[in-house]
């Protein structure tokens, strides 16, 4: 998919600064809070709590948060909530600053910051494509780069930054995070305001979230972009649930190994981020999510059989690019397709579809390492990836995906893309 020479315009960059800030404050409170529950509690049930709670918002409002974004001011939507959060967090750094801190404001502030985190999510996902004219091309450079960002600010700087903040006072590193919070209010308040879109005949707000969650299903190319992130996340927490326990069972790696493990993941999905958009290109996007979905599976599949630690950092390595380019090529064309009326809901569907799938994982490899081996929820989950692979692989085609851009493209972009060697066109289906 491609578009000429358009640059992205200078929004992007304040854009992708906020994210980038709220991102290592992300990845600081992601290390934080968890520690910081552990300075109260060694109760497995009350960690998870807390654990839980940030996820909850996504399973009991996900679509009803789409619709609000869709009838909502986007760019408005994402500093308040922006704004909120750093006053939120301002609450449990005074609590534990007075040390009065306890779980139970812990589970509620971790709830919270999901709440805010569903409406700043959605609104940011339907903002992009009106920043950019909803262009194909520009969409994949631009996730590009916020995936590459997000990776290497929550994946890699944050959670160290927060391990080291806390040494210093248990409410610094929530301070920390209230402080990029409200930075990043800032800077998406200075984003250009776009025009809303035209507002449908005003509905219930459930009958509006009900309308975006059937646009998902009824349409075969967004119902395997969602299909996708779902499976693949019943796959992955299947992965995760075990891999601590696999890694010194099996490999023998220490606590230390651990965390580089999971860094070869983390450097791996920068890697795919950034070469996501030359596979849309070389491939076509449809044939270019099938080759990621199919290396996942393949990946896992490695790590399951890994002799011992470099080969599964490697596997790890190859299953984070392929997750890496996925989450921006299926994005990407989610935003190019979908009308800007909808996009919030069709979003927020997506993402509440991949979040409902993922303790199904989590239980599934609980009972499959119970009762066989240790080894075989990450069989189970390459076979899963790998039929998951196959099912969508007609659905996302090269052909479907050339169809709805099509179809969706403003008379501008589609004339430049039609001038233009035709190397979407010609990439063959991989079915």
């Amino acid at each position: 998919m491609t578009s000429g020479v358009r640059k992205l315009p200078t929004g992007f960059g304040r854009l992708w600064t906020a994210q980038t800030v709220s991102s290592l404050g992300d990845g600081v409170s992601h290390a934080a809070l968890p520690l910081l529950a552990l300075t109260l509690t060694r109760d497995p049930m009350a960690l998870a709590v807390v654990t839980a709670a940030g996820t909850l918002p996504w399973l009991l409002f996900g679509v009803l948060g789409g619709a609000l974004v869709d009838r909502w001011d986007r760019r408005r939507t994402m500093w308040v909530v922006d704004a909120a959060r750093a006053v939120l967090l301002a609450i449990p750094a005074a609590a534990a600053a007075l040390d009065v801190l306890s779980i139970a404001l812990l589970a509620t502030v971790a709830f919270l910051l999901g709440l805010g985190g569903l409406f700043f999510d959605t609104a940011a996902t339907a903002y992009l494509p009106d920043l950019l004219g909803r262009d194909p091309a520009l969409l994949e450079r631009a996730n590009s780069r916020l995936r590459g960002a997000q990776t290497a600010m929550s994946g890699f700087a944050g959670p160290p930054a927060g391990s080291a903040l806390l040494m210093l006072g248990r409410a610094v590193p929530l301070l920390a995070d209230a402080v990029s919070f409200m930075l990043s209010a800032l800077l998406v308040k200075s984003l250009p305001a776009l025009p809303r879109p035209v507002p449908e005949i005003r509905e219930s707000l459930l009958r509006q979230a009900r309308a975006g969650a059937a646009y998902v299903f009824r349409d075969r190319l967004l119902l395997g972009l969602a299909l996708r992130p779902a499976v693949g996340n019943i796959a992955f927490l299947a992965v995760e649930t075990v891999l601590a326990l696999f890694a010194h069972e099996r490999l023998g790696i220490d606590t230390y190994g651990f965390g580089l493990l999971l860094t070869a993941e983390a450097a791996g999905g920068l890697l795919g981020a950034g070469i996501a958009s030359h596979l849309g290109r070389r491939l076509g996007t449809g044939t270019a999510l099938t080759c990621t979905a199919a290396v996942e599976g393949l990946a896992i599949l490695g790590l399951a059989a890994a002799p011992g630690p470099y080969v599964a950092g490697l596997a790890l390595a190859v299953c984070g690019a392929g997750m890496g380019a996925t989450m921006v090529l299926g994005p990407s064309l989610r935003q190019a397709i979908v009308p800007a009326q909808l996009m919030g809901r069709v979003a927020a569907t997506s993402r509440m579809l991949a979040m409902c799938a993922a303790p199904v994982g989590a239980f599934l490899a609980g009972w499959l390492a119970t009762t066989y081996d240790i080894r075989a929820p990450l069989y189970a989950a390459a076979v899963l990836l790998l039929a998951m692979t196959a099912v969508t692989a007609s659905m996302t085609g090269n052909r479907q995906v050339e169809a709805a851009l099509r179809a969706a493209a403003p008379a501008g972009i589609a004339d430049q893309r039609a001038s233009q060697e035709p190397a979407v066109e010609s990439a063959p289906d991989v079915v």
